[in-house]
């Protein structure tokens, strides 16, 4: 049986984004992240529940030990990272690779290609990253 779609629906707009868009807006990554990270909202609204963005992580530089509020979906786009949480074996994402970080699990991400790594996320809760003092 076929449903009409909601009203709702019908004002939203489909849309893509090319990696190279000159409109890709990248936005600095925290201050403790390392020079020349940097996130761009592909989707939605940071601050709230269901943004997607862009990560973007310079070649043979680590993302130090961290967590995040929300649960993340991640597919690496470009490079190769490392991606370690705790409690876990460190696994490698080649291009196309998918990942589930869950909530509240810290964990470190090291760009070991010469490229820079690109990472699509799409968050569950607001966009947030916590460094982990060890």
């Amino acid at each position: 049986m076929l449903m009409a779609a909601p009203a709702a629906f019908a004002e939203e707009k489909a849309f893509i984004w090319t990696l190279d868009s000159d409109e890709l807006e990248w936005g600095p990554c925290p201050e403790w992240m390392p020079e020349g990270c940097g996130i761009a909202v592909l989707q939605g609204d940071p601050t709230a529940a269901n943004a997607d963005v862009l990560f973007r992580l310079p070649g043979n530089s680590t993302a130090d030990h961290h967590w995040h509020s929300s649960a993340e979906r991640m597919v690496l786009v470009a490079g190769e990272m490392s991606v370690d949480y705790d409690g876990q074996d460190p696994v490698t994402l080649h291009p196309g690779t998918y990942a589930y970080g869950p909530a509240g699990l810290p964990h470190t991400a090291h760009c070991v290609s010469e490229e820079s790594c690109l990472l699509f996320i799409a968050f569950e809760d607001p966009v947030d990253a916590h460094p982990v003092e060890d």
